[in-house]
């Protein structure tokens, strides 16, 4: 038997590869072909984007900058991914949690507490607001019938208004009415970086965590595979008695607090105030690398340090060959629409195949 089925598992595998190799090359094509309709070389903005991203040891550290955040909102996206939920809200609860914690930061820098202890609750705060974000998008969906694509959506703009009601109004700073932000946070209160550069070991340390923490879930809970069962068949799971409804919303709060998290690492590690574009589009960019991983805990890290260094790597493109730096986002979205244009051609061959194959039996 076992000679029978491990070829049969090496080419499978082998297959799966080329198809998602397939899937690279074309995104590559797709955007040599945009660059050359706008007379960049592309060969050459390809050298910058690398020269960009891994031209000096700051501009390295800084893919892990972006990364951080990035893989925290992945994290807790192939939570409510696996329970079958599109938590499209994700943007919104990052910014919830940037804003929890400047509350928490701004309420507590003039008391006599230890800068550590407000830092962990500044931190705390952020995922609580995340989270409490999330669950709305989980009210609406189990008590009001409004499906979580429009309900995060929705709160999502709520979130962008808010945040702006508060740096142009209560948050803003005095004399001065700009998109900068609030005040900057004293540095005591700022989470403690590597010297002379931007990354945060602190908040490297908890976006590897949140990673380790997510694939035991998945892996070796019963928590992770009532999950899997309910994003696969809700009534299914239901009838077998699996409390479908508390199982969402663990998920959808588990999201939300590490995308809270993500929230409060920008505001105390990057930015050091809260800012209007505060979440860098990193709830987004997060749906769109677990959507390329496969929905994998596993791939989603290199996965996720790609599209941070694509990111770092095209500010160079303004600079160099007065391109805009948003050709990394041409090709990040090239490349997961053509790997799930892949993955529907893969699945009807091997349709096709199997008809075939039994048709000849």
């Amino acid at each position: 038997m076992k000679e029978i089925l491990l070829p049969r598992v090496r080419t499978s595998r082998w297959l799966a590869v080329g198809w998602q190799g397939l899937s690279i090359l074309m995104a590559l094509l797709f955007t040599t072909l945009v660059l050359l309709l706008t007379g960049a070389p592309p060969l050459e903005a390809y050298r910058q984007v690398l020269e960009g991203a891994f031209g000096s040891l700051k501009r390295a550290t800084d893919i892990l900058v972006a990364w951080v955040p990035l893989m925290l909102v992945t994290s807790g996206l192939l939570l409510t991914f696996t329970a079958g939920l599109w938590n499209i809200g994700v943007e919104g609860q990052i910014v919830l949690g940037a804003i929890a914690t400047t509350g928490v930061v701004r309420a507590l820098q003039h008391t006599d507490l230890p800068p550590p202890i407000i830092l962990v609750l500044a931190l705390l705060a952020g995922m609580a607001g995340g989270a409490a974000w999330a669950g709305l998008v989980g009210l609406l969906k189990v008590y009001g019938g409004v499906h979580e694509i429009f309900g995060g959506l929705g709160l999502n703009f709520v979130a962008t208004t808010l945040i702006l009601w508060l740096i142009f109004g209560p948050w803003k700073r005095p004399g001065i009415g700009s998109m900068s932000g609030t005040e900057p946070f004293p540095e005591r209160l700022m989470l403690p970086t590597l010297p002379g550069l931007r990354l945060s070991p602190w908040a490297l340390g908890m976006a590897l965590l949140s990673v380790a923490l997510v694939y035991v879930l998945l892996r070796n809970t019963y928590f992770g595979l009532r999950l899997k069962a309910i994003g696969k068949n809700l009534r299914a799971a239901h009838l077998l008695g699996v409390p479908t409804t508390r199982y969402l919303f663990l998920a959808l709060l588990g999201c939300g607090a590490m995308a809270g998290l993500a929230g409060s690492i920008q505001v105390t590690a990057v930015y050091h105030r809260l800012i209007p574009p505060i979440s860098s589009g990193y709830g987004y960019l997060g749906l769109l690398v677990a959507m390329l991983a496969n929905y994998r805990v596993t791939w989603s890290v290199p996965v996720a340090f790609f599209f941070a260094a694509l990111n770092i790597g095209s500010i160079q493109l303004p600079i160099t060959l007065k391109l805009d730096s948003t050709l990394s986002g041409v090709m990040q979205g090239a490349l997961v629409l053509f790997v799930l244009l892949m993955q529907g051609v893969r699945a009807r061959w091997q349709a096709k195949t199997t008809v075939e194959s039994d048709d000849g039996a």
